[in-house]
């Protein structure tokens, strides 16, 4: 009789686990931040900055210990201390407070600015782009004629017609970078407008406005992300340039700008710091939101990724 083979076992199939890398490769916005902590290190300690600024705007009136117009009828002047962090003004207001405060103001001018011009940017360049010719060119020397005239100019001119205020100040700087980015949402959007998907939905019988929103749109959408984080730092500092010459939001209200004007240039030998704190944050948001808009362009960028990816 011929012996029977000895059967090995056959071990049970285990299912594949899911590593660390697959499931950062099912999670877009997984990978998107994992790539941005490890090639982008100043950019990704820019957003923590950035993110503690719009925290600070939105919870204000929880973060202050005293109000922004809260006087004090003993302390002027007055340095650092346990119950004044950064000290007080000429009028005894807690500097730390009105910081606080003031980041609620810039946070309202670059958010709600930034979307303002987006806005107004998309819906001109975006149109100009895709149907070109007469009505591009159109279009395209009204913008030509708008950024002919230097932007602080133009903004003292607009705030003069429709007077100084919050909102006034948000819409004037919406309106005037919405019309300066509307360009580069065109340039985008000339650039997609060959591509096969776009003539293949023509060809479907797809109507302009679904062509507009539901292919180019999405397709720009990176370079929009971008332009808003981009934007954001510049409106801040022409809201500052703005309140500092006492034409953008008005007293007791602390803007920034404001803080650096008025009693802090009234007091600069005898108490620098009134000047020196608002401007010294009002520089690192700033200079964070552009480290910021500069990593997610050189992250969204396919063209940027090899060239530049360990310079923020």
């Amino acid at each position: 009789m011929e012996e029977k083979e000895a059967r090995v076992p056959e071990a049970p199939i285990e299912a594949p686990r899911q590593t660390t890398r697959s499931l950062r490769r099912k999670n877009p916005t997984v990978d998107f931040l994992s790539r941005m902590v490890k090639t982008k290190p100043l950019g990704t300690a820019s957003a923590v900055i950035v993110l503690i600024f719009f925290v600070t705007g939105i919870f204000a009136n929880v973060l202050a210990p005293f109000g922004f117009n809260e006087m004090s009828r003993q302390d002027f002047l007055a340095g650092p201390s346990f119950e004044h962090f950064l000290g007080t003004d000429n009028l005894g207001r807690d500097i730390f407070s009105r910081i606080i405060y003031g980041a609620r103001i810039s946070m309202i001018v670059g958010v709600v600015g930034s979307a303002v011009s987006l806005v107004i940017s998309v819906s001109i360049g975006l149109p100009s782009g895709y149907f070109g010719g007469k009505f591009d060119l159109t279009i395209q020397r009204f913008i030509d004629a708008w950024l002919v005239f230097p932007d602080l100019i133009l903004l003292i001119l607009l705030v003069a017609v429709v007077g100084p205020g919050l909102w006034n100040i948000v819409f004037i700087l919406g309106l005037s970078y919405g019309l300066g980015g509307s360009r580069s949402v065109r340039g985008a959007v000339i650039g997609i407008r060959q591509n096969a998907y776009i003539e293949a939905a023509q060809a479907n019988g797809a109507s302009t406005l679904r062509i507009l929103l539901r292919h180019m749109l999405p397709n720009v959408a990176p370079f929009l992300l971008v332009l808003v984080t981009t934007r954001m730092p510049g409106m801040m500092l022409a809201e500052a340039g703005l309140s500092f010459l006492g034409l953008g939001v008005p007293p007791p209200q602390p803007s920034w700008g404001g803080m650096l004007s008025g009693a802090g240039m009234n007091h600069l030998f005898s108490s620098p710091m009134l000047s020196v704190w608002p401007g010294l944050v009002l520089s690192i948001v700033v200079y964070s939101s552009n480290m910021f808009g500069d990593a997610l362009r050189d992250l969204l960028d396919p063209k940027l990724r090899g060239r530049s990816a360990g310079r923020f």
